[in-house]
């Protein structure tokens, strides 16, 4: 059994992907501490396939992927080691739905996945000032999404960092004084909100933000009209003057985040990140480039729970590795996962 201090060895090397090579390998070595030591994984594993043989996995292509199904219903974690946390989803699919749990075992590692992810794309965090259209982390204190935005906000150190949801006024304020005092020289906006609340400020408060950035994440959650994201970009790059506004692929499940970083609606991911297309109607084969199917998640941040996902997002990957989002599936539960629910 991995004792924390190799565990800790683990996560310094997530961060040292450099290339293939190294993500391979350091998948295939995160998968049969998984096999070994994640219950929840391993039974899942041996209910596919009882013959299944761990060592003759020698490429991702061949690790399974646990439905994300599963956290709803039991705690997907390494054996002998303690969490400090938990995260929760946000519950808004259906009245009465279950809502998935993730244990988080290091909040210091898991703080490291979502800042050098962000840095990845953007340049260093103290460069920029966070201003959230999300509610409080006292009334949300287990949103994933709030942690990691009340994270960025402490690693950035901004004196006007904070969230503004329902104080509209205010940020409407707050961010003319940035863009007036020399936003992109020094410091510069950035405007992360879910997507109902930056829809109505918008309407509200069309301001000239052409120095920020805007990101959007977390669907109208029945508040607006759904609209294809192509459709309801353009309406807050006309609102904000902005070329581009970005996005942010992650769950409650997850440890990082994809993110659009430009005009092309294709989300990104960090070197320790990839995403995989499974076949529709055959979960254990993929699709090629440039054809739709579900979306597989190999995430070597989560590290304590476990690294490969199988989420109900139906997608596209682009032979550059990039990938759209293009749906769910219509039914409730990934194939096979009845094989784990209620246990």
């Amino acid at each position: 059994m991995h004792t924390q201090e190799q565990l800790n060895a683990l996560s310094s090397k997530i961060f040292e992907i450099r290339n293939e090579d190294d993500f391979r390998n350091l998948a295939l070595r995160l998968f049969h501490l998984h096999y070994e030591q994640n219950p929840v994984y391993r039974q899942y594993v041996q209910a596919l396939d009882s013959s299944f043989d761990a060592h003759a996995v020698k490429t991702p292509n061949q690790i399974p992927f646990l439905p994300i199904e599963v956290f709803k219903t039991r705690k997907v974690f390494l054996e002998g080691v303690g969490s400090e946390d938990y995260f929760l989803s946000s519950g808004t699919g259906s009245q009465g739905a279950v809502r998935s749990t993730h244990h988080i075992g290091s909040l210091a590692h898991y703080r490291q996945c979502f800042t050098r992810g962000f840095e990845h794309f953007f340049g260093d965090v103290r460069r920029y000032a966070f201003f959230a259209l999300t509610p409080e982390p006292s009334s949300q204190p287990h949103s994933s999404l709030i942690y990691m935005l009340k994270g960025l906000m402490e690693e950035s150190g901004h004196p006007e960092n904070g969230f503004y949801l329902n104080k509209e006024e205010e940020l409407a304020q707050k961010l003319q004084d940035c863009m007036q005092n020399g936003a992109s020289q020094t410091v510069k906006p950035v405007l992360f909100g879910l997507s109902y609340a930056l829809w109505d400020f918008a309407e509200k408060y069309p301001l000239d933000l052409s120095k920020a950035l805007i990101f959007e994440t977390g669907g109208m959650k029945g508040k607006r009209q759904e609209l294809p994201k192509e459709e309801f970009h353009a309406i807050l790059k006309k609102a904000f003057r902005v070329p581009a506004v970005l996005s942010e692929y992650g769950m409650c499940e997850l440890t990082s985040q994809a993110y659009i970083t430009d005009t092309e609606y294709r989300f990104s991911c960090p070197p320790w990140m990839r995403v995989m297309i499974r076949k529709t109607l055959d979960p254990l084969q993929y699709e090629n480039f440039d054809r739709t199917g579900g979306i597989n998640i190999i995430d070597l941040g989560n590290l304590y729970s476990c690294p490969f996902i199988a989420t109900q997002d139906l997608g596209i990957q682009h032979p550059d590795l990039s990938f759209e989002v293009k749906g769910r599936f219509a039914h409730s539960d990934i194939r096979g996962c009845n094989l784990m629910i209620g246990e």
